[in-house]
């Protein structure tokens, strides 16, 4: 190893370390077939669930979503995929709308554009947007919009995390209020060590977009949102202090946080457990969803 490879980058760990502990693929045994699985539970919920799909949510880049609706007056879960901001759609991820759907929460599954196409930051106005275009339109598809839920995992944890950031909602003519509980998994929500990874051949990230685009650095001063986070126990160091350090950072902030120990969970599976009604994360989401239609404070 050269001198350069073994120098500390970032909390003292070399580049070696860094790739090692953001490679996720590597965490687990297959990919191939924790990826198969989302692909069959998808599918499944695909054929069993009505929905209205591919409904553009952005006219400025096309991108769409589908909307699995669970009935007049429900609340609308938006779910953004991982993929390291390259890969996954919502056809492989409608497995997502399984568990929530069970508890009459209606589900919008969403596309963006991925890299390299796109950068982080147009990335992460398209999630925006798509949480707009719900609160806008989603009254007369017969959801409740007065909050507007989200999650997502990997990536799209970070996604999410960047929905509960300071500085936008007006911006997209929305009220402080618009966003209630943000489940956000495995999340990256400080962008820096990535830039001394393989995920740097894609994203491009500089010093601009990473100050600009890590949620934990646009943490509101105040927001009425409630934050559940996890990670799975078998995840890599690093991902799991990225979520811990987050939801530490919320909370601190004095914002409602609640961390769910999944101890057994990969990387992949954890998402995948959304496809479970009576699932642990299915009901931290359920629970803070009804909080929220109950008015009670975070």
């Amino acid at each position: 190893m050269s001198m350069d490879a073994a120098a500390p980058l970032f909390r003292g760990m070399d580049q070696p370390t860094l790739e090692r502990e953001y490679n996720a693929r590597e965490s687990v045994a297959s990919y191939a077939a924790e990826h198969a699985r989302y692909v069959a539970e998808s599918e499944q919920v695909r054929q069993s669930r009505a929905a209205k799909r591919d409904i553009v949510y952005d006219p400025q880049s096309g991108e769409t979503l589908d909307l699995y609706l669970a009935g007049e007056g429900s609340p609308v879960f938006l779910w953004i995929h991982g993929g390291y901001w390259r890969g996954g759609s919502k056809e492989d991820n409608a497995f997502a709308a399984g568990g929530l759907m069970a508890h009459g929460i209606s589900v919008a599954v969403m596309n963006y554009t991925l890299a390299p196409e796109a950068g982080i930051g147009e990335m992460v106005r398209q999630v925006r947007s798509a949480v707009a275009w719900l609160r806008n339109n989603g009254a007369e598809r017969g959801l409740d919009v007065e909050r507007i839920h989200v999650g997502g995992s990997s990536a799209g944890g970070h996604l999410a995390g960047m929905v509960l950031a300071d500085g936008w909602l007006e911006a997209f003519d929305l009220p402080p209020d618009t966003i209630g509980t943000v489940l956000a998994l495995s999340g990256l929500h400080e962008l820096e060590p990535l830039q001394h990874t393989q995920v740097n051949g894609w994203m491009r990230f500089d010093t601009g977009s990473i100050a600009q685009n890590s949620p934990i650095r646009h943490i509101p001063a105040t927001s009425g949102a409630r934050l559940i986070a996890s990670v799975g126990g078998l995840e890599t160091g690093e991902f799991i202090r990225q979520t811990l350090d987050y939801a530490a950072a919320w909370k601190a902030a004095g914002h409602a946080a609640q961390v769910i120990d999944m101890p057994s969970h990969n990387h992949f599976d954890i998402a995948l457990s959304l496809c479970e009604p009576d699932g642990v994360l299915v009901e931290a989401v359920r629970a803070s969803i009804v909080r929220d239609a109950q008015g009670e404070s975070a």
